[in-house]
């Protein structure tokens, strides 16, 4: 709400949190390329994955009709971001990343 109304969207590419997760996905896919082979099946895919699932997860619950779904699938989305946290400090600690990518 802002001043007390209820502030509407047309789509979902109009929230703040979606455009952000967007930014979070192209940041990954672009830092995995760098990945050895031997990670490509691993730790770039999961991280892969999870990249996506944050945005996935915001468009699928605005797609649902109750307010509560919605909300599970927003939690669901910020989950993926904590996993990501983790696989980046992963890839910092395995050397696949320098301390500059470090997020």
């Amino acid at each position: 709400m802002k001043n007390g109304k209820r502030q509407s969207f047309k789509s979902f590419e109009e929230l703040d949190f979606w455009k952000a997760c967007t930014e979070v996905r192209r940041f990954i896919t672009t830092l995995i390329k760098k990945y050895p082979r031997e990670e490509r099946f691993a730790l770039a895919d999961d991280m892969k994955r999870a990249a996506r699932s944050t945005t996935h997860n915001i468009t699928e619950g605005l797609g649902r009709f109750h307010y509560q779904e919605n909300v599970q699938f927003c939690k669901q989305s910020r989950g993926s971001l904590h996993e990501l946290i983790d696989q980046i400090i992963t890839s910092k600690d395995e050397g696949y990343i320098q301390e500059n990518e470090y997020i």
